[in-house]
Formats: C-alpha cells, sequence, structure tokens
C-alpha cells in the first residue's frame, strides 16, 4: 500500500489511545518536516553565500548529517498510522476478515519485533556517543565544526520507540479483529481498493474530508 488508508475510529479505549497516539506521531512528523524546510533555508544561504560573497555556510554538511535522523525516522510511525507504507497488495487485498486480520497481524508482529531489536541496538550506538563527564556530553562530533552526534543519534531510538507503540496498538486491534472476526476494526489502517483510495484523495483535495 503506497498511500493512507482508511483508519476508523470508536470511542473504546484501543481508540482513544490511537488517537492519543497520533497527535504525537503528527507533530513528530511535523518536526521533520520542519527539518527538511531548515535544509533547504540552510542549502539557500550556502549557495547565496559562495556564489555572491565567495563563502559558503560554514559546516553545511555537518548540518545535514544532524538532521538526517530528523528527516528519516521522525515520521515513521505517522505513515505507519496511516498505512502509508510501500507493501505489497497483492496477496492481502484478496484475503477477508479473520484470514484478512490473520496476516496482518503476523506480518506486524514481525515487524514489532524487528523494531524492538532495533530501538535496543540504536540506543546502544547513542549510549556510546554520550558521556556526562565529557564536553558537550559527547564522546564524539562531527568532522568540520565538531556538533555533537549525541542528539541525532538519541532520536533513532525516540522514533523507533514511538513506532513500537503504534505497532503494539496494531497488534491489539489486529488481535481483536482475528478474535471477534471483525469486518471493519478501529485503529487500523484498513485496505482499499484503487476506487475508493481516489475518492478520498479527491475529498480531500477539495476539502470535504474534515479529517
Amino acid at each position: 500500500m503506497a498511500g493512507a488508508a482508511a483508519v476508523l475510529e470508536d470511542g473504546s479505549r484501543l481508540s482513544r489511545l490511537d488517537r492519543a497516539l497520533f497527535r504525537l506521531e503528527g507533530r513528530l512528523a511535523l518536526i521533520s518536516g520542519l527539518a527538511v524546510l531548515a535544509l533547504v533555508l540552510l542549502a539557500v544561504v550556502s549557495v547565496g553565500g559562495r556564489n555572491f560573497f565567495n563563502q559558503p555556510l560554514s559546516g553545511y554538511v555537518d548540518w545535514i548529517e544532524i538532521a538526517m535522523p530528523l528527516i528519516a525516522f521522525t515520521g515513521v510511525a505517522y505513515t505507519q498510522r496511516l498505512g502509508g507504507h510501500i507493501r505489497m497488495d497483492i496477496l492481502i487485498g484478496n484475503l477477508r476478515r479473520r484470514w484478512l486480520w490473520a496476516a496482518e497481524f503476523l506480518t506486524t508482529l514481525i515487524i514489532f519485533i524487528v523494531m524492538v531489536i532495533l530501538v535496543w541496538g540504536s540506543f546502544s550506538h547513542f549510549d556510546r556517543s554520550f558521556d556526562f563527564t565529557a564536553p558537550l556530553w559527547s564522546r564524539d562530533s562531527t568532522m568540520d565544526i565538531a556538533i555533537p552526534l549525541w542528539p541525532a543519534k538519541l532520536l533513532a531510538p525516540v522514533a523507533f520507540s514511538v513506532l513500537c507503540l503504534r505497532l503494539a496498538l496494531q497488534l491489539w486491534g489486529y488481535g481483536k479483529a482475528l478474535i471477534l472476526g471483525t469486518e471493519a476494526p478501529v485503529a487500523v489502517p484498513l485496505v482499499e481498493d484503487a476506487a475508493a483510495q481516489a475518492a478520498r484523495e479527491a475529498a480531500t483535495v477539495s476539502g470535504a474530508d474534515d479529517r
């Protein structure tokens, strides 16, 4: 699924937790977008300085290095909630009810296990960089203007932890649907056909979608 999917809501505890986490994910996605904007502005300043004053922005590559985790990781949970990550729907799209929820539960569980391992690994990577006794609490820094790297390295386990929370909620949703045989569970991205996706996207563009 390459585009955003429908996510149903109701008054259940699962749906309330889903909406609360989605607000956090939305703020993280906003930060990611602002990081992209900041890099664009830095590029304008650097290129303008080089062309007009023969003096590019000092440490431009260092700032890119620091901003990359913001761009790459902070929006993954938001995209997961909307079902926006690329995947193959040839098989999943033909499944129905319990078969569909079983397949979704299994694949989500695999992703959850992988992400828990990545949280542990990325936090270990951050821990090797962070030191309270070192200058700026950092054991390493960027090459040019010596920006401490530990804040950027901390972003990975934080963003992956939020994604783990999202996956845990989706496992709850798929597991509940699998047990009850629910046709349209809440808090999980639902598979839509091309016509439904096109209609919803058209409604969003036209302003008819209030979500």
